[in-house]
């Protein structure tokens, strides 16, 4: 286990959890889903997963990046844990007001470690990645709360970005398999 919170897995797996027929992001089909925003609403179990995401955080950080929308309650739950600012990353920069992709400091030159809720096939972050690194950040990891890419396969490592899972999909089926 990733976690040190040998019961996150199942409790998350428990509360999150779908089974039917869901498109995902990235187009493919599944017969499960995560919903992550059961977990997100909860206020315990969210902040369950903020102290492990923080566990996970490199040493060199200057921001947070919570991607629109199901990083930025992690995001937000973990900058109130270590006190570091956060970004709120929209998938496309607004179209009024001050035009932004991301709200919140400037990040031109600055560490930002983007914060995820799940990650298939990454498009999410891809896409933030390489507009936040146009526009001046450093941007080379990527914290999940739970990673579904095939395991063993890093769908973002032609971006150089290294991907630090809470819970990976495989410790989310033993979960579901133990109980």
């Amino acid at each position: 286990m990733t976690t040190t919170d040998t019961a996150l897995a199942a409790d998350i797996d428990a509360t999150c959890r779908l089974t039917g027929e869901f498109t995902l992001r990235s187009g493919q089909v599944s017969n499960e889903y995560f919903d992550k925003y059961l977990f997100e609403a909860d206020p315990q179990l969210l902040a369950r997963v903020a102290r492990e995401v923080a566990q996970l955080l490199p040493n060199e950080k200057h921001l947070l990046g919570g991607l629109e929308m199901g990083g930025i309650p992690i995001a937000t739950a973990v900058s109130q844990l270590i006190g570091l600012p956060t970004l709120f990353i929209r998938k496309k920069a607004k179209e009024y007001g001050t035009c932004k992709l991301a709200e919140g400091p400037d990040f031109a030159g600055k560490q930002v470690v983007l914060i995820e809720d799940v990650i298939t096939t990454g498009g999410a972050v891809r896409d933030a990645t390489i507009a936040l690194r146009e526009a001046g950040a450093i941007v080379e990891y990527v914290v999940c709360a739970i990673d579904r890419s095939p395991e063993g396969r890093n769908p973002l490592a032609d971006l150089g970005l290294e991907i630090r899972a809470v819970l990976t999909k495989a410790e989310l089926d033993a979960a579901r398999a133990a109980s």
